[in-house]
Formats: structure tokens, sequence, C-alpha cells
């Protein structure tokens, strides 16, 4: 199951959209607030961004792996999924209302578009177009309500953050025991041997977890030099409440933890080119409906990028992210790379 690298993807910035949890470790893990710049000026702020994360290399470990090596493990004798490939396009809008220069409230709202393709369980000579089972799904996500307080110290550049993710998206699964589907109308697979058998696709691939999440987060900027500023911030995310949760029928997105660090380089305000180190780890998920072998690791993103101010409070910014490190528990799908771009206006 996709499950390890789509949620990690986009949770890195601390309020930066969930990806929902399309694989376990991959996704994109950008920190918009620092795209953007962090600030302690009152007012209104909206973002738009759009993320493309296309997962087409099957790894294993901290390297890739063929089809045939999974396939193999069924030809033994066990029960491993092969992955075909996922492609993921989120579209997040952010709304951040900050009273006064210590409080921030913010509602990230997702909008995913997901398309994913499977061999299931199949051996080295199933590895076949006529044995591909494919599913399309789009819709909105799970929505994130952050709330941050920056009045530490005089300079406001250090923040605390506490948050939910709500469970406003569909989700659900196949009971194991009796085959029931449970959940809030999830998705099913519409073509190949899957589609054929009315099956589900995996819950860690639904636009989302039917989990409430609770956020924890910081973050500290500072100018370093004439021309640089530089940052870090950090979150941690946890499921708190279950909607699936019947015998047979639960799941548990794993843990999230979220790092990233990064320099901008404001010579010209207009112009920022920056960098940003992101590294992410998501430990296994949980649960009956749960792929626990497939949904766990460590990545490290590279993520060079540039800001542009073309209007008052009018920004657009565009980040490339490559990965530096990955270490990922079983066999998932893996993006070679992604991208994000996006606007910001102030108000």
């Amino acid at each position: 199951m996709d499950t390890a690298l789509t949620a990690i993807a986009c949770l890195a910035g601390l309020a930066a959209p969930m990806a929902a949890q399309a694989c376990a470790t991959c996704g994109c893990s950008l920190s918009t607030d620092a795209a953007m710049g962090y600030s302690a000026m009152p007012g209104w702020r909206v973002n738009l961004d759009y993320s493309f994360i296309p997962q087409n290399q099957l790894r294993s470990g901290s390297g890739a792996v063929s089809p045939t090596q999974a396939a193999a493990i069924n030809a033994a004798g066990g029960s491993q999924e092969v992955e075909h490939q996922t492609i993921n396009r989120y579209v997040n809008l952010g709304i951040s209302y900050s009273p006064n220069s210590n409080w921030n409230f913010s509602a990230i709202v997702p909008y995913i578009d997901r398309s994913h393709t499977t061999y299931s369980n199949a051996t080295p000579d199933q590895l076949t177009s006529d044995n591909l089972s494919g599913a399309t799904s789009s819709g909105i996500g799970d929505i994130k309500l952050i709330g941050s307080y920056q009045g530490f110290l005089p300079t406001h550049n250090f923040g605390l953050q506490l948050g939910v993710k709500l469970p406003t998206g569909r989700y659900g699964g196949q009971n194991v025991n009796t085959g029931a589907t449970v959940g809030r109308n999830p998705v099913f697979f519409s073509s190949g041997p899957n589609a054929a058998s009315n099956q589900v696709v995996d819950t860690s691939l639904q636009p989302g977890t039917g989990s409430t999440d609770l956020i924890v987060g910081a973050y500290y900027y500072q100018p370093v030099s004439q021309n640089f500023d530089a940052f870090v911030n950090g979150q941690f995310q946890s499921a708190v409440m279950e909607n699936l949760n019947e015998p047979g029928a639960n799941y548990r997105p794993g843990n999230l933890t979220t790092m990233s660090v990064g320099l901008r380089y404001e010579a010209n305000p207009r112009i920022v080119p920056q960098l940003q180190i992101n590294v992410t780890h998501k430990s296994a998920d949980q649960g009956a409906l749960a792929d626990t072998t497939d949904t766990a690791g460590t990545i490290v993103y590279l993520s060079p990028g540039v800001t542009v101010s073309v209007a008052k409070n009018l920004q657009f910014y565009a980040f490339v992210q490559k990965a530096l490190y990955s270490h990922l528990d079983g066999y998932q799908l893996f993006p070679r790379w992604t991208g994000t771009i996006g606007v910001s206006y102030a108000f």
C-alpha cells in the first residue's frame, strides 16, 4: 500500500496542508509559511498552492527495487502488494487571520485529485497489463485548523502552534472479517481485477483518514546577516480519535513528525531565492485495515525555490523537491521529485 510516501510529503510545513495519507511516507513536505516569509503583521492572508507528486518508483529501505523483486515474495508463499503508480495532485486553500502581532489562526482546506494503479499480490509472471487495477478519486480532504502564538519575544520571531485535523475527507475500507464496506463513501477501484471483485481502494489511499488528529508545532526565524534570513520549524501530528474503530475494520494512521530548516536571500526583496531542507518521519499505520509493514519511513528533501512579489502584498512562489535520503519500511512507491507553485495575498 502506498500509504507512507504521500502523507509525509505535504506535511512538513507547519501551516502547510496535510496531503491525504496516500502512501505512508512520501509527499510534499515544503514549508509554505517559510516560503512566503513569516510575519507578525496583523490582518488576513489567503494562500492557494498546487503540488504535483508522481509516485512511480518502487523502493525498499534506502534503495530502488523492481516490481519483480516485490512479486517474488508472493511466488515464495508470502503476501506483498506490488504497486505500479500513484499520481497525486493537491490544491490547498489556506486562510489565516492575525488579530494582533501575537496571535494567528488558520484554516487549511485541501482538494485531492489522485490516480492509483496496482498489480495487487501478483507473482512475477502476473505483472501484466491485464492484471493491473486502477482507481481515481477527487474531492475535499481532511481540513486542518491551527492556532499560533508568537508573543514570547519582543521580536515576535518565535512561535508555538496547536491545531487539529478533522475527518472531513472520504474514508473507509472493507471489514476483513465480513467484507462489509465501512466508513464514509470510500473510493472503489474502477478498472481491472479489483474493480471486477468490487474492492475498495486501500484505506491509506482514501482522501481522508477518518481520524481526528492533534497537531503541535514550533517555529523560529531570524536574520543571520544583512541579506540572509534563516528559519527552523517542526511539527508533530498524532491521531487521538478514530472513526474506523470496529473489530476487523479499525484503522489509525501513524504518527507524523516533520522538521524544516532553510535560508532566504533577501538582497532584492521583490525576488527572494531560498533553500529548504525538509525532514519527515512517519510511524506505521495500525489496525486491521492498515498496511502495517509498508507505511513507515524517514525522508530528507532538498527544496530550492523562489518567491516573487508582483504587487503590494501579492506573492508568487515555486519550489522543486528532490530527495537526499530515504529509508522506507517494506515496499513503497516513491516520487523522484515533487513540485509546488502557489500564490499568497495579504490584506
